[in-house]
């Protein structure tokens, strides 16, 4: 018989043995060691009663996702304040009169419609609230072109597919009409590349391979339209979300599927907002909203996941992207509660952990 101690210590010599290895190794590991590593990992940071009375002293958006995604609580009477106060509050106070944020859907960044729109459906506030359906309607009459997306660039006047997946997952979100999101579905659609993924300069510039800004923005969007029981070309959808959470895995979360290099260290940085920009949290996170099984290919980013953990057991806010906000919601280089709600929630899906109760 295994008693706790000597499990322990098993998962000390795992650990080292995970730490140790290099991203492209080419390794497999058994999926049950994997999920006993991060079960044990998991257990041994929410066992700190001290990491949930953190999170639950945060903004009542952070208090809400905790219940909900910790602590198997929902908790419609938090998600209804967030409208009402915090970061909620403060986001709809800057609504203009004509119902939209900033200076147009897409200016300037990060106060813009578009950007705000997208860090009130992360805040998950709730979908029904009549000023940002509004503020939906009007980029719709206002923003549509030729190709059925959303603001047109350009000579070309086509759109940029980032901003498309981004448009479809908050639209869904706050369940905008089916009927006004067709066309923006034909659009994503159309821009499947032959490698499974999305890149959003294919249809303006000659491209041979996806973006994984691109992909995993499409892939948002898409499981928000099918959580939301849309119908239109949903078929379609699922078979193109198969292939690009494919592209994602193919290359390891980060790696260059041709040289097992990293495609861009900014990858490994965990910020917030992520905005359009790609990281190895912002994958992670999604796969577990989207209830992606395992894959051994996720290891790596896991694995750095793992190893950017603070000492008190919680993860910072490395770096911030440049641009105008309508105010900070974190400090870079201090510990996040963003961050370390959303590694968390990464490791109780792909541990399936027991249930947790808050103090008291």
């Amino acid at each position: 018989m295994i008693y706790y101690n000597d499990w322990d210590q098993v998962m000390r010599v795992f650990g080292t043995y995970i730490n140790d290895l290099r991203p492209n190794d080419g390794y497999h590991f058994k999926r049950t060691w994997v999920v006993l590593f991060l079960r044990y990992t998991y257990w041994k940071i929410m066992d700190k009663q001290e990491i949930i009375n953190w999170l639950l002293e945060g903004e009542v958006a952070i208090q809400y996702q905790v219940y909900r995604d910790l602590l198997f609580t929902e908790r419609k009477d938090l998600q209804d304040r967030i409208a009402q106060e915090g970061w909620g509050a403060r986001f709809m106070a800057k609504r203009n009169p004509d119902g939209h944020w900033g200076k147009s859907f897409y200016q300037p960044k990060w106060t813009s419609t578009h950007y705000t729109l997208q860090d009130l459906r992360n805040l998950c506030i709730t979908p029904d609230n009549p000023l940002i359906k509004k503020s939906i309607e009007i980029i719709l009459q206002n923003e549509k072109a030729n190709d059925g997306g959303l603001l047109p660039i350009g000579k070309t006047q086509l759109t940029d597919l980032c901003i498309n997946g981004m448009f479809l997952n908050y639209a869904s979100y706050f369940k905008t009409n089916e009927n006004d999101l067709e066309s923006v579905v034909d659009c994503i659609l159309a821009q499947i590349m032959p490698d499974g993924g999305f890149n959003c300069r294919s249809n303006r510039f000659k491209t041979v391979h996806s973006s994984l800004h691109t992909t995993l923005s499409v892939l948002e969007g898409i499981t928000e339209y099918e959580r939301n029981n849309y119908n239109y070309r949903l078929k379609e959808l699922i078979k193109a979300k198969k292939t690009a959470t494919e592209f994602i895995l193919m290359h390891q979360l980060f790696l260059s599927d041709r040289t097992g290099e990293i495609i861009k260290k900014d990858f490994l940085k965990l910020t917030y907002p992520c905005r359009w920009r790609y990281d190895i949290l912002r994958a992670l996170d999604y796969f577990q909203h989207a209830k992606v099984k395992w894959d051994d290919r996720m290891m790596p980013a896991m694995q750095i996941l793992l190893k950017k953990q603070n000492k008190d057991l919680t993860w910072n806010v490395q770096a911030k992207h440049s641009g105008q906000t309508h105010f900070e919601m974190e400090k870079a280089g201090k510990s996040s509660r963003w961050n370390t709600l959303r590694a968390l929630r990464v490791l109780k899906y792909f541990s399936i952990l027991i249930q947790l109760q808050p103090e008291g």
